[in-house]
């Protein structure tokens, strides 16, 4: 029995051969589609090669040479669409746009799209998009961003690269010295394309209705949706008439349809799409299209489709209703048809032959080289502001600058200086404009800077990281703020899924640098629940690449988020700046008005290199490792143990959580004769138990390691209402006690 591909394959041949071609399912000329012969000639060959790139894949994946693939047949309409679009255009593409790929590189002289999809298919480490990390279609010269297998998560960084042009064009009208380097010419467009089972996905319909409430409120946005419609999603038939129904009456949302088995009307459409969306509206593209050779890889459609179904699919098949436009618009015979078919056939054999012999990645070093952030540890981070313009920023806060603050007031100060530097930095989030934020910690930025780089977001954490993402990818360097910890879950796979992989499977040739500041762990009075007092982070700790830190205190803070903005804007990356609500308006320590929470916002900033600890005392008793809230608390604690019970403690605040300076904490503890690991989050899955795991297997020698370590964290509970919470969080009495029992002064005590 033959398999599907085969049988697509020879019967495309054997039908054109046979001038056993389809009716045309319109009659369109080339003048209706504004079309020339030489170009539809050039489209049409696009599909063939797509088709049979398709075919070898599979070919090669029997051989052993090949890996899982999404193929594209069924789809050679969107090649139409590639050539009704500018190769400035950014396109975030669906998995099944093989044809697009094609036609756009085959535009761009020197080009080669079959050698690069090939080594894609291989996992060559030639492939010239992602290194032989995965088979994803993309590429920097074509403005295509690399996508794996996405089912939607693409979706909403596509309209944060469109809200990313025409802002960029308003900042510049603002101030002709802003230079925002985007990959983007002023009038590019945004394409994304996605499929019809994917439109229902939660990450697709926040993007879509943040598209629509921009547009709804005259925000520029040129975007253009386009929904492939199979009618199937995996084995999933989707209910006929849904698509169209669900989109054509979206407010803001321009609806067009098309075929996409008709190359014709396919570039007619998409022409006329590209035309509305250089107005700076959003148009929807609903294509019919059908889907051939089953799902992906192995997937045998027998299971779900009677051979009726499946007949009738390949009766449409896209390629054959080509071939039928180019002999009746008198362009190509079917001789010329068949020799072309079988000439792209040997062509890609034979590169394939040669592309199997390329190298892959050979070493684990090799496939974490795109990913391992390229640290500068000598980062200047000194203020490159005059003093006048300083002053400029901080004349409604000139007498707030020379008395000590809080937490929360040295990272507002911080972020006005960065944006009054740092032209292309654009805050957004829930609140965070006029109202400065649940804590105020953005105060009068808007008032500053403008609606154009502080604006409130929906209330949808997908939108805004999503959004940041498009953005970051464009020139800008967004600051998002998410308002609780807690709401990240809503979205954390913009994260993990993309920001975080971006850079990993373009070989860093795409990246998307962006600080995300996230108000959260525990502590805050008054609040109780998982969403509003959430103590864990664990959601980011195991993104390969994603940058964490947690400032403890103002002066912290300054230099902190500072360095977290220079390794977004010079090594791209994606980093996590988690703030402790509880300590946000702080100020003291130890008793009532000392002060001594607060600090001077520096005229000059210091450099904090990353992964530099923070140490304070000299701890020969006792080290105490923690961050945050627990950096505080164990403060409050060093004071009574050392006054009262004569310890010599040194007390360890991380400041980086991920990746964690090993070699610093191990250096940090090596002489202390006890280390208490003091972690607020919940006891499994903190970073505690990564901490516990580095001392017990480093390398320190016998005589310098401590004879006792341990750990004391939250319990593994929500955190509940009102002082029912000091029963699950470590305190300042709980780390008195830890320790005393650690040093074994408690036993003394009691022994006396």
């Amino acid at each position: 029995m033959r398999d599907s591909a085969t049988a697509l394959h020879e019967d495309f041949l054997s039908r054109v051969q046979k001038n056993d071609l389809p009716e045309r399912r319109h009659h369109l000329s080339l003048a209706d589609a504004d079309l020339t012969g030489p170009q539809l000639i050039h489209i049409f060959e696009s599909q063939l090669i797509s088709r049979l790139l398709d075919l070898h894949a599979r070919r090669l994946r029997a051989r052993g040479e090949s890996f899982y693939t999404i193929g594209s047949s069924g789809h050679e309409g969107n090649a139409a669409v590639a050539a009704a679009l500018k190769v400035t255009d950014p396109a975030f593409l669906h998995y099944r746009s093989g044809a697009f790929f094609t036609q756009r590189a085959r535009s761009l002289a020197g080009e080669t799209p079959v050698w690069d999809m090939v080594s894609s298919f291989c996992a060559s480490s030639d492939d010239p998009i992602s290194g032989g990390r995965h088979k994803v279609l993309g590429s920097l010269s074509l403005n295509i961003p690399p996508q794996t297998s996405t089912i939607a998560s693409h979706l909403p960084k596509a309209v944060g690269a469109a809200l990313s042009i025409p802002l960029a064009k308003r900042l510049r009208e603002e101030d002709p010295s802003v230079e925002i380097q985007q990959r983007t010419h002023p009038d590019s467009i945004v394409f994304c394309n996605f499929g019809d089972a994917s439109a229902n996905h939660a990450t697709a319909q926040s993007a879509f209705n943040l598209s629509s409430w921009c547009a709804y409120q005259g925000l520029d946005l040129p975007l253009i949706w386009m929904c492939e419609d199979n009618g199937i999603g995996i084995s999933v038939q989707t209910p006929t008439g849904w698509i169209e129904n669900s989109f054509k009456h979206r407010p803001g949302l321009h609806y067009l349809a098309c075929d996409g088995l008709d190359i014709l009307d396919s570039y007619r459409v998409a022409r006329q799409a590209q035309s509305i969306a250089r107005q700076q509206k959003p148009v929807f593209i609903h294509m019919k299209t059908v889907r051939l050779m089953g799902h992906a890889g192995a997937d045998a459609e027998i299971a779900y489709l009677t051979p009726a179904q499946i007949q009738a699919n390949h009766d449409a098949d896209p390629i054959l209703q080509s071939a039928r436009i180019m002999t009746d618009l008198g362009l190509m015979t079917t001789e010329q048809i068949a020799d072309l078919y079988q000439s792209i056939d040997t062509q890609i054999g034979s590169i394939a032959e040669q592309v199997i012999q390329k190298p892959r990645l050979s070493c684990a070093q090799d496939v974490m080289r795109s990913l391992v952030p390229k640290v500068n540890h000598e980062m200047p981070l000194l203020s490159g502001l005059t003093t006048e313009k300083r002053l400029a920023v901080f004349k409604a806060e000139k007498r707030a600058l020379s008395t000590a603050q809080p937490l929360g007031k040295m990272i507002n100060f911080t972020l006005a200086e960065l944006m009054a530097e740092q032209k292309n930095i654009v805050v957004f989030g829930e609140d965070v404009a006029k109202k400065g934020g649940v804590y105020y910690v953005t105060s009068r930025l808007q008032e500053k800077f403008g609606s154009n780089r502080v604006h409130n977001s929906l209330l949808d954490e997908t939108s805004i990281l999503g959004s940041a993402i498009g953005l970051a990818q464009n020139g800008f360097l967004p600051i998002p703020e998410i308002q609780f910890l807690a709401y990240v879950h809503n979205a954390e796979d913009q994260i993990r899924g993309e920001a975080a992989t971006l850079s990993f499977f373009s070989d860093q040739q795409y990246q998307n640098p962006m600080v995300i500041r996230i108000a959260g762990l525990a502590y805050q009075k008054g609040f109780g629940g998982h969403f509003h007092n959430d103590n864990s982070f664990a959601v980011f700790r195991d993104i390969p690449g994603v940058v964490i830190a947690c400032p403890s205190n103002g002066q912290d803070a300054v230099a902190l988020l500072r360095s977290c903005v220079e390794l977004a804007r010079r090594e791209g990356r994606v980093v996590i700046f988690i703030e402790p609500i509880a300590l946000y308006m702080t100020r003291d320590l130890h008793e009532s008005g000392d002060e001594l929470w607060t600090g001077l916002y520096p005229a000059q900033h210091e450099a904090m290199k990353v992964g530099e600890l923070g140490i304070y005392g000299e701890g020969r008793d006792l080290s105490i490792i923690t961050y945050g809230n627990g950096y505080y608390l164990s403060r409050q604690a060093e004071k009574i143990l050392q006054e009262n019970y004569g310890l010599n403690i040194k007390v360890i605040d991380l400041r980086w959580l991920a990746p964690l300076n090993e070699a610093a904490i191990l250096e940090a503890i090596k002489h202390s004769q006890h280390v208490l690991i003091v972690d607020e989050c919940r006891r499994t899955g903190s970073i505690s138990e990564a901490l516990m795991t580095l001392i017990a297997e480093s390398d320190i020698p016998l005589h310098c390691l401590p004879s006792r370590f341990a750990r004391m964290t939250a319990e593994d509970s929500f955190i509940p209402l009102g002082a029912a919470a000091n029963y699950v969080l470590p305190s300042k009495d709980s780390i008195i006690e830890r320790a005393l029992e650690l040093t074994g002064v408690k036993a003394w005590k009691n022994a006396q």
